[in-house]
Parts: C-alpha cells; structure tokens; sequence
C-alpha cells in the first residue's frame, strides 16, 4: 500500500485525538446537564472538536513531507505541537471569559500537556503510522 501517503499520514493523526473528544462531549453534555455548569463551557468545546484531530493529522503530514522520521523521534514531533495549541487555548479562553483558565496555570499544566502529547504520538500515532505503512 505505497498511494495516497499524505492521505494515510493524515488519517493516522486524526485517529487518536478523534475518540478522546467524544469522551470530552459527553463529559461537557452530562456536566451540563446534572452539574448546570455554565454555556460557555460548551462554546469552548467547538474549538478543540474542530481543530485538534485536524491539527493532528495536518501535523502528521508534515512530518511525514519534511522527511522527519530520520531526522527526530515522532513523539518529539508531537511533544511541539503543545507550544501551537497552548497560545490557541488561551486566546479562546479569553475571547469567552473563561477565568479557569490563565497563564499562570497554563505554566503549571504545559509540561504535563506537553508529556501527554509526546507519549500519545510516539505510542499511538507511531502505531498508525506503522500500521499504514508510512513509519
């Protein structure tokens, strides 16, 4: 299977961020709904479900056309794609006043964010990627 091999690339990066966001849905809904938390919770949700499994495929992309995969381990790769989404979450977070989340915590949360994403591309999408042929 050597066609399409940004199409593959992309596909493997979508497929692990994709799951996760339908726990955070349901997590948001049922939150919503028992524990009444407010609406803008649930505005703040559109942004990762549109970006985040499209940011991870088109990331996978590149790496896969910048030729990477001699240069740098994939979950290095994918441990810098925190330092693009992070700057994102805060500007979202005050476009919608959300006060949980400033930049203070974000300095605090940033490397545990950044250590998830580095285990999650070198396990999961390192598997894709294996599974499709473009490791």
């Amino acid at each position: 299977m050597k066609t399409h091999p940004y199409l593959r690339a992309y596909m493997a990066g979508i497929a692990v961020p994709t799951p996760f966001l339908i726990v955070a849905v349901t997590g948001f809904t049922i939150g919503r709904s028992i524990f009444s938390l407010p609406v803008a919770l649930e505005h703040v949700i559109i942004f990762p479900m549109a970006i985040v499994p499209n940011l991870w495929g088109v990331w996978n992309m590149l790496r896969l056309a910048l030729g990477a995969g001699d240069r740098w381990p994939i979950g290095v790769h994918g441990a810098v794609l925190p330092l693009l989404l992070i700057p994102l979450g805060l500007l979202l977070a005050r476009l919608f006043a959300i006060d949980i989340i400033t930049p203070g915590r974000l300095v605090v949360f940033a490397p545990f964010g950044i250590l998830v994403y580095y285990l999650a591309w070198k396990y999961l999408v390192g598997y894709f990627n294996a599974v499709l042929g473009i490791a």
